[in-house]
């Protein structure tokens, strides 16, 4: 395993174990009721115009599994599998699964070693916001995701917009809240190292153990598609905040999220 990969491994156990009371207790019953929750409007468009039923999605990066039990139950895919690199993260969600009845499962793993059992297995791929980020190279991340992926599977993101990588936001060092709209940062590879926790988990600061992630200019992740087979057939740029990083920026005309609609070759 490479060396961010592990440190990042135990900096998100860290920040579950240290998780808020509230962090993913409207799981089961959100599901039960709602329509598509979890996601955003223009996402829950986009997924209800696709084929979902009978199908076997796929989640990269599935966090506490909210999302893709969303998808399945409403969606009523025949089966859901998620990855995410956290062993207590995915034991919570597939308890989830369980309490909801649900046809998912969930795999503690590293996404660049995962291995040919899931080969051809999805009909459709999700990846949400804050994914991309903790891949250094979206090529080989991007050639797993293709390998699992049925030839004319189709896939759907809904990221963080890489414009976004290069303002400043609170708890950078030397940021400024009154020059929010600069660019303080290259658009192009940058690498981040921090201590500062996942606040949006714990709901309070700390110390913690060592999260590093990479920013991506939008040529990378295309390419990424592309270079492994993985053709782009939509792409929407919005200017609403997913992040919680840019709430001052919200609706003024700044690229700060996207989704990307691709399908893999015949």
């Amino acid at each position: 395993m490479d060396k961010y990969i592990e440190g990042n491994k135990a900096a998100w156990e860290e920040a579950f174990d240290k998780r808020d009371a509230s962090w993913g207790a409207d799981i089961t019953a959100r599901i039960q009721k709602e329509d598509y929750p979890f996601f955003n409007e223009e996402t829950k468009a986009v997924l209800k115009r696709l084929h979902t039923e009978g199908a076997v999605i796929g989640q990269f990066c599935c966090n506490n599994g909210r999302e893709l039990l969303s998808l399945v139950h409403c969606g009523k895919a025949v089966k859901g599998i998620g990855f995410d690199i956290a062993e207590n993260q995915v034991a919570f969600a597939n308890e989830r699964a369980k309490e909801l009845h649900l046809p998912c499962e969930f795999e503690a793993v590293n996404i660049y070693d995962i291995d040919d059992r899931h080969k051809e297995a999805f009909d459709l791929v999700i990846i949400t916001i804050g994914a991309l980020c903790w891949f250094k190279d979206l090529d080989r991340f991007f050639a797993v995701v293709a390998k699992s992926m049925k030839p004319g599977a189709g896939i759907v993101i809904n990221e963080q917009h890489p414009c976004t990588n290069m303002l400043g936001m609170d708890g950078d060092e030397g940021f400024d809240p009154a020059h929010r709209k600069e660019c303080r940062y290259s658009y192009f590879e940058h690498e981040w190292v921090g201590n500062g926790g996942m606040y949006y988990i714990t709901q309070k600061s700390y110390r913690s153990k060592t999260f590093t992630d990479y920013t991506h200019p939008m040529a990378e992740i295309i390419s990424g598609m592309c270079g492994n087979g993985i053709f782009v057939t939509g792409l929407q740029e919005f200017d609403y905040d997913i992040s919680g990083g840019f709430p001052e920026l919200d609706r003024q005309g700044f690229p700060l999220s996207m989704i990307i609609q691709g399908r893999k070759a015949v």
